[in-house]
């Protein structure tokens, strides 16, 4: 099994490091490298998940791909041989984890569409009866289904720091309101193409969060989209309302730590080999559910 790439070195070119994907500015376009990094609680662990950031790229790739008849993504290749130098001669640190992308006037708000009561949605609606400050009818289970899809914006935080949720005049007050129609509704529909899709491969969607830009006027899909990362994933099988949810995703890192009390404020620490495996095998699981494919990278 390959080795976890922590981080990309690319002869002298400059690169900003995010949680988990290392950016290099190439003027009109992005190069950005999803590393084998992982994070929980918003908080980068010392060692890394072997390929996670491979099945993360290809998950992305699938997406943009089956989702193009309905809106326009950042994707322009992930083929290593078409980036231009000196990226192209960097296979074995890029070839499948990599994306050229178009460079884009980023949206400063994250379009999370909620379709299951769960994570801090369900803290506050067992608080106050509503998720994000939208009122929903009584009597939803902890990881019910909630009568229709709803729209939380969040504002984007830095390294380190917390998401905070806003209301969807908030949303209007940052990017306008055109913009935030624009984003809520393509937002829902993209999410119920790909709800329908992942249904048909026998998982549900709970939730996800989207990211867009603008380039020449135009808003269009960017970032990673419905990867274990920016989503919750439950295998339909074994869904049972009232309780927690299995997942595709780093539970398994996310319960170590809980296990060993850490504060969540980091340093991150080394996670042993058992949690390392087992959440590999959770992200290349959900690839191969999703798309249909085998995980031959």
């Amino acid at each position: 099994m390959a080795e976890a790439i922590l981080q990309t070195k690319i002869e002298e070119m400059d690169c900003a490091h995010g949680k988990v994907r290392d950016i290099y500015d190439l003027g009109d376009k992005l190069l950005i490298v999803a590393s084998d990094r992982i994070s929980a609680f918003d908080v980068i662990m010392s060692n890394g998940i072997p390929q996670k950031g491979v099945v993360l790229t290809q998950i992305s790739k699938f997406w943009f791909e089956f989702l193009s008849d309905v809106v326009e993504s950042h994707l322009i290749t992930d083929d290593v041989s078409e980036f231009p130098e000196p990226f192209c001669n960097h296979a074995n640190q890029l070839a499948g984890r990599s994306m050229l992308v178009k460079k884009t006037e980023v949206l400063p708000v994250e379009c999370v569409i909620r379709c299951y009561l769960t994570g801090s949605g369900w803290k506050e609606y067992q608080a106050d009866g509503t998720v994000c400050g939208v009122q929903l009818p009584a009597g939803i289970k902890q990881c019910g289904k909630l009568p229709e899809l709803i729209f939380t914006p969040a504002t984007k935080a830095q390294i380190g720091e917390h998401d905070e949720n806003i209301n969807f005049e908030r949303c209007v007050d940052i990017i306008g309101a055109e913009r935030a129609e624009y984003v809520r509704d393509k937002s829902t529909e993209i999410f119920e193409k790909a709800s329908a899709h992942a249904e048909s491969k026998g998982i549900i969607l709970a939730d996800t969060k989207f990211e867009w830009g603008v380039v020449d006027d135009r808003i269009i899909l960017i970032d990673e989209v419905l990867t274990p990362d920016s989503s919750r994933f439950w295998p339909g099988d074994k869904y049972e309302e009232g309780r927690d949810q299995e997942s595709y995703d780093k539970q398994f890192v996310r319960n170590y730590l809980e296990s060993i009390n850490f504060n969540k404020s980091g340093p991150g620490v080394e996670l042993p080999d058992d949690i390392v495996m087992n959440t590999r095998a959770k992200y290349i699981e959900a690839y191969e559910q999703l798309t249909g494919q085998k995980f031959d990278f």
